[in-house]
């Protein structure tokens, strides 16, 4: 018995110096860690702010040059030649001969019908442009300029060929300036009537200097054929809303990228709804040019029978704490109506302190209809507030329709207050009565048209 319990006694002494080597090389190894760098950066002092990820995020993919010709090779294994699928490295050009002629298979068109885009991203642009009354309270000031103003084009580039293409063509621009510090408490209403369905391109610069407020009304309405650049210029410690209403006649075609560009602690709301035209197809973008940005944006598409209403976003998180939020609604009735949202937002490394959340909900009004929904987050840092997605298509739900009908409610009206209910919250959004009120009423028809 003695001699087991020193067996016992000889064996957890031994145990015990082992473990002691085991944590003493562990301490020697984090020192080794602590000391390493990479990049300048020490190893040790990467704070993991997400699950699986470091102060670079997660790499997707690298880059080799083999007999000159770039590889991107996935982080996942394997590897594919071609244009960066990254929005980081994303082509820019304000030429449009700088972008090859498009087939359909591109990232940026693969929803996107070519035949009807009736030319825009083809043809020379000569038609009239859509006249643009602007209908502003003092101190606001507006401009028609030429290409060579300072402003024109200091908000973004062009980044696909139908945008290059209204870039190439168009002569003069309108600027509508919020004054500095200036607070506007009317709505500037921009009203955009086309009546020529000749391929046209039209140019528009909206500049809120710094410390200024105010809300702006685009109203696209008539019958046009339009490839349209928006420059939206947001100062420092500015607030501008806008409200962009696609209301065009059944025959018309619109292509519309409106660039964003925020200065430090600006607030930029936008909000999008889609409702009339052919083919519509809007990509908003918003870029940080300094850190405490903050944008929201919103959108509401109702497709009918036959439309093709796409919306494109795209965020680029470059500049540490800002926060972006994202929220698009769509309701889509009747045969080969066809409703695209892609959501892009990209968390670059210089981008720390990040916060961002983007939601695309959609409604599909019985058989017909097909909805195409994308949300893409890119992240290149861990260092960040909080990032994430989420989408969801579907269509009513029948709980709902049954609480409704069980009070007496019929089904028809029913069906309409819940797709009131889902879609309200974004009219809401606008902050002009008047303006909701129409909205509201728009809506209404479009309900009361299907055959529920």
């Amino acid at each position: 018995m003695p001699k087991l319990n020193e067996t016992i006694r000889n064996a957890a002494e031994a145990a015990a110096s082992a473990a002691t080597t085991v944590a003493e090389k562990a301490v020697e190894t984090a020192k080794d860690v602590l000391a390493e760098k990479v990049d300048g950066v020490p190893v040790g002092d990467r704070r993991v702010a997400i699950p699986g990820m470091d102060q670079e995020g997660e790499r997707l993919a690298r880059d080799k040059v083999e007999n000159d010709t770039l590889v991107r090779e996935s982080a996942r294994g394997g590897s594919a030649e071609g244009p960066d699928s990254s929005r980081a490295g994303r082509h820019t050009s304000y030429d449009v001969a700088d972008f090859a002629p498009l087939t359909g298979r591109e990232e940026d068109f693969r929803f996107t019908p070519l035949k009807r885009l009736k030319g825009l991203h083809a043809d020379a642009l000569t038609g009239p442009a859509p006249a643009v009354v602007v209908d502003a309270p003092a101190p606001v000031r507006v401009e028609t300029v030429g290409r060579d103003d300072a402003r024109v084009g200091s908000a973004g580039i062009p980044e696909d060929r139908v945008s290059a293409n209204a870039w190439s063509s168009f002569a003069e621009a309108t600027v509508v300036t919020v004054p500095q510090e200036a607070s506007i408490e009317a709505p500037v209403l921009v009203d955009i009537q086309g009546s020529d369905a000749t391929p046209a391109a039209q140019h528009l610069v909206i500049d809120a200097e710094p410390f200024s407020r105010a809300l702006v009304v685009l109203r696209h309405h008539g019958s046009a054929v339009l490839s349209q650049n928006v420059e939206f210029r947001v100062g420092d410690s500015a607030s501008l809303t806008v409200v962009t209403l696609q209301e065009w006649d059944d025959d018309a075609v619109h292509a519309s990228a409106q660039q964003a560009l925020l200065g430090r602690g600006a607030a930029f709301k936008h909000v999008l709804v889609s409702l009339g035209g052919s083919l519509v197809r809007v990509t908003p973008s918003t870029r940080f040019g300094a850190p405490g940005a903050s944008v929201e944006m919103y959108g509401l598409t109702f497709v009918d029978a036959g439309q093709h209403l796409e919306s494109r976003l795209f965020v680029d998180h470059s500049q540490p704490n800002c926060t972006s939020r994202v929220t698009y609604k769509s309701a889509l009735q009747g045969e080969n109506a066809h409703g695209v949202w892609v959501g892009d937002v990209l968390i670059r490394a210089t981008a720390e302190g990040t916060d961002t959340y983007e939601l695309n909900r959609n409604l599909i009004l019985g058989d017909g209809p097909r909805m195409d929904s994308v949300p893409n987050l890119e992240i290149e840092t861990g260092l960040i507030a909080g990032a994430g997605h989420a989408s969801t298509t579907g269509q009513l739900d029948d709980e709902h329709l049954y609480y409704l009908m069980s009070r007496g409610i019929p089904e028809d009206e029913a069906r309409r207050l819940v797709v009131r209910g889902f879609l309200f919250e974004i009219l809401q959004q606008i902050g002009v009565e008047d303006i909701e009120a129409r909205l509201r009423q728009a809506v209404e028809d479009e309900l009361a048209s299907a055959n529920h």
